[in-house]
């Protein structure tokens, strides 16, 4: 596989163990009404998407 491949694969797979693949459509949905995301690339989107999930759900289970 590419280099494009791998990045696909690997953000699908981290998002459907984790159990966040809606979390993560509502961020790029959310993100394509933002102005400061509007010339991204999609590599950059889901990159920054898987981010801010991820991110989000660390920081509810270390308040839990």
């Amino acid at each position: 596989m590419g280099h494009y491949e791998d990045f696909w694969y690997e953000i699908t797979e981290s998002i459907e163990k984790e159990g966040l693949k809606k979390e993560f459509q509502d961020q790029l949905n959310k993100m394509n009404q933002q102005d400061k995301h509007r010339y991204k690339d999609t590599r950059d989107k889901w990159s920054y998407a898987h981010q801010q999930v991820i991110k989000k759900k660390n920081n509810e289970s270390n308040i839990r």
